[in-house]
This record gives C-alpha cells, sequence and structure tokens, in this order.
C-alpha cells in the first residue's frame, strides 16, 4: 500500500535517519519512542506535509486517502460540526451517522469551542472517517485528557479499527500499553539522527516488554 523509502530530515540539525519501511492495509502501528526523537516528523513526511524531502520519499501515497488527527482538533471553530464534516465531502446524513459513531450525535449544532477536550478530539477524529481514509494517522491522540476519556478514546479507535479492517492506522503514542489495545505491529523510533530500532508484529517474543523498558528507563533519565 504505502513504501517508505526517506533518507533523512534535518532542520539544520539531522533529525531523520534513514527510514526504510513498508505499511500493509490493515496494519495497526504504534509508533514510540523518546520525546523529541522525530515522531511528528516522520508521520508529517508521511502525511505528505513535508515538501522538502528528497526523491520518492513515500511512495503510492497518491493513490490513498489519508485522515490525519493532529494533536490540536483544528476544527474550524466558527463553524458547527456538522459544518465542519460537510465541508471535507460528507453528506448530512453521513455526517449524523460519523457524529453518532463517535458518541456525539447529540451535538452536530455545537461550535468546538463548545466542547470538552476529548470531544473536540472525537469529533476531529469523525472529520477524519469521513474522508474514508486507507491510511489513519494519529499524532498523540491520548495526550493531555483525563484517564477515563483516554480510556474511553482507545476503545473508540479499537472498535473503528475493527469495523474498518482494511484501513491502516500510525498511532504515536508515549504509552507502551497502547500497543496492547491498537496494535499488531509496533514501530520504536530512536537514535541521532532517528532510525527504526524495531519494526516487527506485536506478538514477536519479549517485544512489549523491552518497549516498556525502554520507556521506563528514558522517564527515570528524564526525573
Amino acid at each position: 500500500m504505502l513504501e517508505l523509502r526517506i533518507e533523512g530530515r534535518s532542520f539544520g540539525l539531522p533529525v531523520l535517519g534513514e527510514v526504510f519501511s513498508t505499511i500493509n492495509r490493515g496494519d495497526r502501528i504504534c509508533l514510540l519512542g523518546p520525546s523529541g526523537i522525530g515522531k511528528t516528523t516522520l508521520l508529517n513526511a508521511i502525511a505528505g506535509l513535508d515538501q522538502s524531502l528528497q526523491g520518492p520519499a513515500v511512495v503510492g501515497r497518491e493513490k490513498l486517502r489519508i485522515g490525519y488527527l493532529f494533536q490540536e482538533h483544528r476544527l474550524l471553530p466558527w463553524r458547527t460540526l456538522m459544518a465542519n464534516l460537510k465541508l471535507v465531502g460528507a453528506s448530512e446524513a453521513e455526517a449524523q451517522k460519523l457524529l453518532t459513531d463517535v458518541g456525539l450525535q447529540d451535538y452536530a449544532s455545537y461550535l468546538p469551542d463548545q466542547l470538552s477536550l476529548g470531544m473536540a478530539r472525537r469529533a476531529a477524529l469523525a472529520r477524519c472517517l469521513a474522508v474514508k481514509p486507507d491510511l489513519l494517522l494519529l499524532d498523540e491522540p491520548f495526550a493531555s485528557l483525563d484517564p477515563v476519556m483516554a480510556s474511553d478514546l482507545k476503545l473508540l479507535i479499537a472498535s473503528i479499527l475493527d469495523d474498518h479492517p482494511d484501513m491502516a492506522m500510525i498511532c504515536v503514542t508515549h504509552d507502551g500499553q497502547d500497543v496492547e489495545i491498537l496494535a499488531n505491529r509496533l514501530w520504536y523510533l530512536d537514535g541521532k539522527p532517528a532510525r527504526l530500532r524495531w519494526d516487527n508484529h506485536v506478538g514477536v517474543s519479549g517485544l512489549i516488554g523491552w518497549v516498556l523498558r525502554r520507556l521506563r528507563g528514558e522517564s527515570e533519565g528524564a526525573s
């Protein structure tokens, strides 16, 4: 479906090194790594938002529909949730179904700023789904949410992926436990410049434990 041939990306100093991988339909990838290592940079490259990459860095993207859930909801604040979804091509009936799917069936006439952070993020997820994506990109979708809202959103995303088995997903997260809920594959980005140190299916023996130890070590090192 998608082939990564990223030869590197720098912002004065190198951020990404070589990143070579393939994303297939139905892949549910959690992307982990230390803070500031370049996870969002990699996600932006995959989405096509970084025009400075050299050569055919992401092969096959022009044939795909991509939905991108940013850390900020990026809904148009002066338009209702219904209007935000219709702007990306959803009919009124489709928009209402999408809002129902994310638990916001009673909020179609609300403006984004009238919602809580968790509700606004679910509305933004509905907008992503309105484009009927082949690939869903999620950049720290659970950041700044309280544990209950984060858990509800994780279960919602897992349910959506189960309902769309051909849709691929890449989710940037700092929580290794998210892998067990959302992923069938794990990427771990590390190094200077950053490269994929792990690119394996979740069932690989010892993988989750290794990631949790790495993340725990990084957290203790920063404290």
